[in-house]
């Protein structure tokens, strides 16, 4: 079926059905009405786009270019799940690639997605170096170019959730592990666990902090860290790890060395990836809202893309809220 059989279905012109069909700009002034009994018919009839004469119609690809630095672990997942819903809903492709933390694996990709005609870019936990003139949007990596948006976490409000949670249950010899040093909010994540710890007269003992090594997505990363956090001392109640793979980790090597997670240490993780949740004991973690990330971060893109807004309606940072999620790793500080 084309647009034209459908349009003579409903009684319609063939540009106003195309304008609703295709999205365009001009669909805003439609009534809301018009638009779903288009869409309905469509649906009805079976009507399903030409993808690439509408592309030469509108001289335009409607492909954007993802681009993060894992795409196998919880965290990327998450979000890649909310620019895929938004995407679709938009009616675009997106296509996506991973730099693993190497810098020449990146600009080379990027050259990839420009070749493929991608008409803007998602970076996720990705410090974009690659200059191009394509609209960017971030999910952390917190670029500081302006004519990039970021999609940023409320790290002090992450942080003051956690410490506040373990301060409440008794403890004040809370351990830290660091996230690498190429990860874009180890840093920041770090200086703002630290503040709100020191605020609430929680001292900071070098021995109690250990930095996460390797690229590995995975729990091992966590374990080993811990591993190393135990070799320097053990006179801790509680760990506020990095991420949620790492808290994983940490739970493990605490239980093969015998130590009784939440009895003897509390664990609190960070992310809330779908992991999180059926680790034993379940993980208390500070959830960021990875999927409703991904979301903002390709409705912001298309609306750049589409005109729908002008480039000094969109903030150049997006703020979104953490939540803390209180399950069985942590409890009261055990009494001697």
């Amino acid at each position: 079926m084309t647009i034209k059989e459908l349009s003579s279905i409903i009684g319609l012109s063939p540009g106003t059905v195309s304008v609703v069909l295709n999205n365009t700009a001009r669909a805003n002034v439609i009534p809301q009405k018009t638009k779903d009994r288009i869409l309905q018919a469509a649906r009805d009839y079976g009507y399903r786009p030409h993808y690439f004469a509408r592309s030469l119609r509108a001289n335009r690809s409607f492909m954007i270019g993802v681009i993060a630095a894992e795409l196998s672990d919880g965290y990327c997942a998450m979000i890649l799940n909310g620019i895929e819903s938004a995407s679709i809903r938009q009616g675009y492709f997106y296509l996506n690639m991973s730099h693993l933390h190497r810098q020449e694996l990146l600009d080379h990709n990027c050259r990839m997605l420009i070749e493929r005609q991608v008409e803007g870019i998602i970076t996720i936990d990705t410090k974009m170096r690659f200059k191009t003139d394509l609209p960017v949007v971030a999910v952390a990596g917190h670029g500081d170019d302006p004519a990039i948006t970021n999609v940023v976490l409320n790290h002090r409000t992450a942080a003051e959730l956690g410490i506040e949670h373990l301060y409440s249950l008794g403890h004040r010899k809370i351990a830290l592990i660091k996230g690498q040093d190429f990860s874009s909010d180890s840093q920041i994540r770090f200086e703002t666990i630290k503040e709100s710890a020191v605020k609430r007269g929680i001292p900071i003992d070098e021995r109690r902090i250990v930095q996460l090594e390797g690229i590995n997505p995975s729990p091992e990363v966590g374990y080993i860290a811990t591993q190393k956090l135990l070799a320097q001392t053990d006179d801790f109640t509680a760990i506020f790890a990095f991420n949620d793979m790492s808290a994983i980790g940490a739970i493990r090597a605490l239980t093969d060395r015998g130590i009784s997670v939440p009895k003897d240490v509390s664990v609190v993780g960070f992310d809330n990836i779908y992991f999180a949740e059926f680790s034993y004991p379940p993980l208390t973690t500070i959830r960021q809202p990875l999927f409703e990330m991904g979301e903002l971060a390709a409705e912001t893109l298309i609306r750049r893309l589409s005109g729908d807004a002008g480039e000094n309606e969109i903030p150049r940072d997006l703020s979104v809220e953490p939540e803390l999620i209180v399950r069985g790793s942590t409890t009261a500080k055990k009494t001697t």
